[in-house]
């Protein structure tokens, strides 16, 4: 008699999707970044005070900062405005929130965009730790990446 035991196959670690955002605000943010580059920035900033759960709005924002400083701020309300919508989402601290959904693109890019920043001002440490974050939530999402061209190294 052969001794069977069984194979115990581990799920795939649970994925988490962002919900769109309202539509309004998506086309909103997207006339603001159509503006002409002189008020391009205080177009996205009076849409991101109307939107603030717009993350988009944030990362668009970080990326047209008029300093490390003021990008670092921004990045870091949209990362925090997008951890809070992942817990509402479901997320429970674990899995995968992958770039191939559109709608997670916001959040990560701020995540991106505050590695960049952090890592530029000497916080070493928020740099490292924003970058394995962002390699365990999308382990495939193209590098070196972030919003508004942010670079993560």
């Amino acid at each position: 008699m052969t001794d069977e035991t069984p194979i115990q196959l581990h799920p795939a670690p649970p994925e988490t999707v962002l919900p769109a955002p309202p539509p309004e605000a998506a086309a909103e943010l997207a006339s603001a970044l159509g503006q002409d580059e002189t008020v391009r920035r205080d177009a996205v900033a009076a849409v991101a005070g109307r939107h603030p759960r717009l993350l988009e709005a944030w990362a668009a924002l970080g990326g047209l900062a008029r300093d490390d400083v003021e990008a670092y701020a921004y990045y870091r309300v949209g990362y925090h405005r997008g951890l809070d919508a992942l817990r509402q989402a479901g997320w429970r601290g674990t899995g995968f929130v992958r770039s191939t959904h559109p709608d997670n693109r916001g959040f990560l890019d701020c995540l991106a965009g505050l590695a960049a920043v952090a890592g530029r001002l000497g916080e070493q440490d928020e740099h490292e730790r924003c970058r394995h974050f962002l390699a365990d939530l999308d382990p495939a999402r193209p590098g070196p990446a972030g919003a508004a061209g942010a670079t993560v190294e």
